[in-house]
């Protein structure tokens, strides 16, 4: 199932999905939930995942299909979410350590050797995000300067509202620059992935 939205932790049914830290929460933390609760965290700050809509669902898997067709017997993989990506995490560190966890609605990765048992350690090739009301300033600035710091080569932005998909690309400097705004009956190019294109008229066939 992918992911939608982020919002800061706080109080459901009368109490708290993690037990409050003085010095914020860490992937332990994140391992120890019960039940289908699903957490992000930036910097030790938790944020509680929405539960996406249809729309969004279907938007993700067409995407996701899409790539997995193109990658079946190639060297890299394409994830859905839950898929926990750790952007920073450093070899030797244990999860009580580690103070961001982020789950991409799609994450692509072409080193096997960042994966392990629980997801990606360390920024992937690619990341799709695909837009919710709850989102739309998490995903575009939060986020962006997230996969930005962590040397993401490529991040997509999906908006079902407006069919569209926002393509930025990390420059040599380091920095996200926007390479292309597709519509929804475009072709869209992944950069990351030679010869790989999407096709915006399936993903936003609703």
């Amino acid at each position: 199932m992918c992911g939608s939205g982020g919002q800061q932790l706080g109080r459901r049914n009368g109490r708290m999905a993690l037990p409050a830290q003085k010095n914020g929460y860490t992937f332990a933390d994140v391992l120890s939930l019960e039940g289908d609760e699903r957490i992000e965290l930036i910097n030790g700050e938790a944020y509680r995942m929405a539960t996406p809509s249809r729309i969004h669902q279907g938007i993700c898997f067409e995407i996701g299909r899409q790539l997995g067709n193109y990658l079946e017997g190639k060297q890299c993989r394409a994830y859905p979410a839950p898929f926990a990506v750790r952007l920073f995490e450093q070899d030797g560190e244990r999860p009580e350590e580690v103070d961001s966890v982020v789950e991409p609605d799609i994450s692509v990765v072409c080193d096997r050797g960042k994966l392990d048992k629980y997801g990606c350690r360390g920024a992937p090739d690619m990341v799709v995000e695909v837009l919710s009301p709850s989102s739309l300033r998490h995903d575009r600035l939060v986020k962006l300067n997230l996969y930005q710091q962590a040397g993401v080569r490529e991040y997509w932005i999906v908006d079902p509202e407006n069919r569209s998909v926002q393509v930025f690309l990390l420059d040599s400097s380091g920095f996200f620059r926007i390479c292309e705004d597709y519509g929804c009956r475009d072709v869209a190019k992944v950069n990351v992935l030679d010869g790989c294109f999407i096709e915006l008229a399936k993903v936003f066939s609703e």
